[in-house]
């Protein structure tokens, strides 16, 4: 994982000021600085889950399918299910599974309640290289061992009501 650069300043909080200056105090500065400030912290943890995972042979999208499959009922799900669950297009989902195949970490099998469609199953050796990955972004306390229980409860509160004002999902 490459390092992030260490300015002397916080860009973000450059943008904020430079945006005021730009269309006034009554902009909706503040919206644009916490979004992108949301959208760098994603990139800085998917680097370093990606990081992470990438020491078992794994990205993280493929650790969050292994997962996926892991919590199901019977270790395996539809295709569209797979999709569906990790929130993206068909195509990505066929491609995350593709590749866990190629590894060894999934097996397709038909569905006999669908002709056309499959089921991805997890295999012993996903689930040993997804425990593995847990264990690993576990120690790494998630990239966010800098914050307190209570920073915690605060922040995913305040990122759940953007995802409801999203309609992410019926609360």
């Amino acid at each position: 994982m490459s390092e992030p650069v260490r300015l002397p300043f916080d860009p973000i909080e450059r943008a904020r000021e430079l945006w005021v200056a730009r269309w006034g105090e009554g902009s909706r500065s503040a919206s644009m600085a916490t979004a992108t400030s949301v959208m760098r912290v994603q990139q800085l943890l998917l680097a370093r889950f990606d990081a992470i995972a990438g020491r078992h042979g794994l990205t993280f999208a493929r650790y969050e399918a292994l997962v996926l499959l892991a919590f199901s009922r019977e270790g395996r799900l539809s295709m569209s299910k797979v999709g569906e669950r990790l929130m993206v297009h068909p195509t990505s989902a066929t491609n995350i599974v593709q590749r866990l195949l190629a590894q060894g970490f999934v097996e397709r099998v038909p569905n006999p309640a669908d002709r056309r469609g499959a089921f991805a199953v997890i295999t012993d050796a996903g689930r040993e290289a997804m425990e593995a990955v847990t264990a690993d972004l576990e120690q790494a306390d998630f990239g966010l061992g800098m914050l307190d229980p209570e920073q915690h409860a605060l922040l995913f509160s305040l990122l759940r009501e953007v995802r409801v004002g999203a309609r992410d999902f019926t609360p």
